[in-house]
């Protein structure tokens, strides 16, 4: 529903300033762009579908510091992609970034009751059944989102560049909202998208607001990528962490940890050093000369 609006508002937008035919005449003209974006839409596809499992098996503390390491492997696949070296700054700045992230999931738990002997036996089993499976599975997904990221980026700044920007959300869109249905029909679930108890329960107004949330980050990602790059974008998810905690602190009343101050300390020194030498990635040359000979 969340790939179904925000397909829908990019639509809008687009025809807001041309028409309807223009829109057919764009898609069909950019039928290889359109192909191209399959692999975006795939790897986030399938990023999406392994949180599910590895929330499974992991724990959330476990899982999100796992995650972490996107902002290295976005940095390593940036790199090789638009064909840039970051400066030792650069990468002293990522990688201290990438530390203040892991700290804030660090939790030290002192469980009130003992575990018996039994139950460890259990959870060493399981640990040997599927620990290394499912690590396997979250470097996974690590790099679906870290390659989604960056080539979505090169594809509107290098191979789609000449590309109105709301003609590639609609691409990227209509592709994931693709891999999804055949995701469905993989797992033999398909009928159930249409049922009507999981579509009455789809509509409440928080799983709304959710979805809502969900499309304007979406388009505003796009818009994002498209004027900056996937490196700054990792800073600014990392700055979440000061944002959250502050909220949570005022919202809900929950404490702020040493970890919290020292990974906001050290996210907060990441991005000054950042800031003082930051990548810079603009759209290809030839692409706006292109765009412009278009507009004239």
């Amino acid at each position: 529903m969340t790939e179904c609006l925000k397909l829908l508002v990019s639509t809008v937008i687009y025809l807001k300033d041309n028409s309807v035919h223009q829109l057919f005449h764009d898609t069909f003209k950019n039928f290889r762009v359109l192909l191209f974006y399959l692999v975006p839409a795939f790897l986030y596809c399938l990023y999406n579908n392994l949180a599910f499992i590895n929330l499974a098996v992991f724990d959330p503390t476990t899982y999100y510091l796992l995650l972490q390491f996107r902002v290295v492997v976005t940095a390593v696949i940036f790199q090789i992609l638009f064909k840039k070296h970051l400066s030792k700054k650069q990468w002293i700045s990522l990688i201290l970034l990438t530390c203040g992230c892991i700290i804030k999931q660090l939790k030290v738990s002192h469980p009130k009751t003992s575990v018996t002997e039994s139950s460890d036996v259990e959870m060493s089993s399981f640990l040997k059944l599927h620990l290394n499976f499912n690590l396997m599975l979250i470097l996974v997904q690590v790099f679906c989102s870290c390659f989604a990221g960056v080539y979505n980026e090169y594809l509107l700044k290098d191979t789609g560049a000449h590309v109105h920007l709301m003609i590639q959300n609609i691409f990227m869109y209509f592709d994931s909202i693709l891999c999804n249905f055949l995701v469905l029909i993989f797992k033999g679930e398909i009928m159930n998208v249409f049922n009507v108890n999981v579509v009455s329960s789809a509509l409440q107004p928080l799983i709304i607001l959710v979805i809502l949330n969900g499309s304007g980050c979406g388009i505003i990602t796009s818009v994002f990528l498209k004027n900056l790059n996937s490196i700054l974008k990792n800073f600014a998810s990392a700055l979440e962490l000061v944002f959250t905690a502050v909220l949570c602190w005022i919202i809900f009343d929950i404490s702020i940890d040493i970890f919290t101050i020292l990974s906001i300390a050290i996210v907060s020194y990441a991005t000054f050093m950042y800031s003082q030498n930051p990548v810079v990635n603009t759209v290809r040359a030839d692409t706006k000369d292109e765009n412009q000979e278009n507009c004239v």
